[in-house]
């Protein structure tokens, strides 16, 4: 199940740096914002965020869902390991769902990075912020003294008594370098936009070479630039050099059997 990551609003703007934003009405710039938003998302590999929240049905983790093999002696849940030393051991699970910690953690594993939880909700009933946290932007961790239901009714609408559901959003925090790269981004189409500005004038994109009153200037063919995944614009393209250096398309990920993944309703919406 993939999970749509596209920002829902615009990133953030500071029009201090961009005098064609005063020359542009509210709409116009606003239009813009979405569109540098959409382009800088996705030439970023799209993983920064936020994205539109989204809910999921998960199932929490319990002790034997990542063992192939497990054994019963006397009533007691037991795996077969091998150790360090090539000898075969029986490990008693007894409620470890972690090697960081004694006793089980309650947990669940969402698909990430967590940007933020926006409610989680267990039989209809919207869980308090400060009874959850978010660990390796991933791991949802009960830490009031209670635990995730096991399983749930997954027939039943998400409100319902024995449902479970979680509300986030995905994808990394805005720093000052990504803020000032859009802003540059969002300043150049408003001049390509306004026909260049106060200046009244537009190259077209496939000019190398200008000559004009003696002086001749050359340019890189724009067409190799967007090849490369860049814009041409000098702080946009430090700014995805520094976080996309591959060029990546797509956030990498790891699939493991060994952990449920959280089921979203598709449709209807």
């Amino acid at each position: 199940m993939a999970i749509q990551t596209s920002p829902c609003e615009p990133w953030p703007l500071d029009l201090d740096c961009c005098p064609a934003a005063n020359e542009a009405d509210e709409e116009t710039v606003e239009k813009w914002r979405r569109v540098a938003t959409t382009i800088l998302f996705h030439l970023s590999g799209r993983r920064w965020g936020p994205s539109c929240p989204f809910t999921v049905r998960p199932c929490r983790r319990r002790c034997l869902d990542s063992q192939p093999l497990a054994a019963s002696w006397s009533g007691s849940p037991w795996v077969p390991y091998i150790g360090r030393d090539g000898n075969w051991y029986n490990a008693s699970v007894c409620g470890c769902s972690s090697d960081c910690s004694c006793g089980e953690l309650c947990e669940v594993r969402l698909e990430g990075p967590v940007h933020d939880i926006v409610s989680v909700q267990i039989d209809g009933v919207e869980l308090p912020p400060e009874t959850y946290r978010v660990d390796d932007a991933g791991l949802l961790v009960r830490q009031d003294g209670g635990c995730w239901p096991d399983c749930q009714n997954m027939g039943a609408p998400l409100g319902e008594p024995d449902t479970f559901g979680v509300t986030y959003r995905v994808g990394l925090p805005l720093d000052d370098a990504a803020e000032a790269a859009f802003a540059e981004l969002v300043c150049h189409l408003l001049k390509g936009c306004n026909g260049g500005g106060s200046c009244g004038c537009k190259m077209p994109a496939n000019v190398t070479r200008l000559s004009r009153q003696g002086v001749d200037q050359e340019f890189a063919d724009p067409t190799l630039v967007y090849s490369e995944m860049r814009t041409g614009l000098p702080l946009v393209d430090l700014w995805l050099t520094a976080v996309n250096p591959y060029r990546q398309t797509s956030p990498s990920r790891v699939y493991s059997p060994d952990f449920r993944r959280p089921r979203a309703q598709t449709w209807p919406r």
